[in-house]
């Protein structure tokens, strides 16, 4: 992954240029900025706002409404636990206190060595599977502590691969 000031904006550009709709906004090219690199570093938003011909700040305004967009590069492995009202009822709690502990993280985030990104989740859409998970955007349902635990630990392994 290019990882320079050029590299982003390159990136950063090649995502906004390629989109399919005719109506380019700033909201359709941080997805697709994000899309691309993962995360929004600086780069990506000044080259939006460049593109779009709008100020930083307008374009960080956008961005940092959504609490979806990350400005901080994400883990090698993504898990998300949802904790909406069905899988808190089913047991998403101690799931999520299990899964934290074993992470060595006291809320949502990266772990130390940046291999796995946390994150809470209000709904995967899965309800019926309740407590839900979803680990490299895989969905698991009728979670336990001791799957999520075991699914989770592999993850943290240095030759995990998914």
């Amino acid at each position: 992954m290019t990882g320079t000031v050029e590299g982003f904006k390159r990136r950063t550009r090649r995502a906004i240029t390629s989109q399919r709709q005719p109506t380019v906004t700033v909201l359709s090219c941080l997805l697709a900025a994000q899309d691309e690199l993962g995360y929004l570093p600086d780069e990506a938003i000044e080259e939006i706002a460049t593109y779009t011909g709008t100020t930083t700040n307008e374009v960080w305004g956008v961005a940092s409404f959504y609490t979806n967009f990350r400005f901080t590069p994400p883990g090698e492995h993504a898990v998300e636990i949802c904790w909406g009202p069905t899988c808190h009822l089913a047991g998403a709690p101690g799931i999520l206190q299990s899964v934290l502990d074993l992470l060595g993280l006291s809320g949502e985030g990266e772990t130390s060595d940046n291999r796995i990104s946390l994150k809470y989740n209000t709904c995967l859409g899965a309800c019926s599977q309740a407590p839900v998970a979803s680990i490299d955007h895989q969905l698991v349902g009728r979670l336990s502590i001791e799957t999520a635990r075991g699914l989770v630990g592999k993850l943290k392994a240095p030759d995990a691969t998914r």
